[in-house]
């Protein structure tokens, strides 16, 4: 059914399902690429998009407003088991032809459908790609849904959309279509974490010598 509609979201569902297996609770404090959101925050804004985005498929409101801010604090407990669901629950939504007519509506905002699924689609890659830099694993994104997002994101202004994109970052045109992609969505292809001091281990004190 994925080739009936405009984007297919099980590629990204997928990749983000993996790599979920990999992070250690000892990164839920490490940065990522999102200015002041921790490993633990970004699962939450992951939770609660693929929630809203669900909705939006399904032709059902949400809230009425922005989300709130993701936060660490906020992270259910149960997101190892839930999370997936959720992503599941997402990608199986906007497989059904109808996700993608009329209007959607997402944290507040209403967009035609197709633009509604394409944003729906570059906050998976996007963060996607987030959780791979923060937590040091590879990252591999569907050449074909990367096509299509630079074409969206690339009708987007430069100096961003405020709540979904920053400013675009320059990125040189023989770059692959993931790092163009994420120049055009205000990410820094180069980013990477910074080098964690590995923890000193007290010396020994010898006895001393007669």
């Amino acid at each position: 059914m994925a080739d009936r509609v405009p984007l297919d979201f099980d590629p990204p569902v997928r990749q983000i399902r993996a790599l979920l297996l990999g992070v250690d609770d000892r990164d839920l404090t490490a940065p990522t690429p999102c200015p002041g959101w921790p490993v633990a925050a970004l699962l939450d804004h992951l939770m609660g998009l693929a929630h809203a985005f669900t909705l939006a498929a399904r032709k059902r409101s949400g809230l009425d407003g922005p989300p709130p801010e993701p936060s660490a604090d906020h992270l259910s407990r149960h997101w190892r088991s839930r999370l997936p669901v959720l992503l599941a629950e997402l990608s199986m939504a906007w497989k059904d032809p109808a996700a993608w007519t009329g209007t959607a509506q997402a944290g507040g905002v209403t967009l035609p459908a197709t633009a509604m699924g394409a944003v729906a689609m570059t906050e998976l890659v996007m963060h996607g790609w987030d959780l791979a830099r923060a937590t040091g694993q590879d990252y591999a994104a569907d050449p074909r849904a990367l096509e299509q997002l630079i074409e969206f994101l690339g009708q987007g202004p430069a100096e961003g959309t405020p709540g979904l994109f920053g400013p675009q970052v320059p990125v040189g045109p023989e770059e692959d279509l993931l790092a163009q992609a994420l120049g055009l969505a205000g990410r820094d292809p180069a980013w990477r974490p910074p080098r964690r001091r590995p923890a000193r281990t007290a010396r020994p004190i010898l006895p001393a010598r007669d």
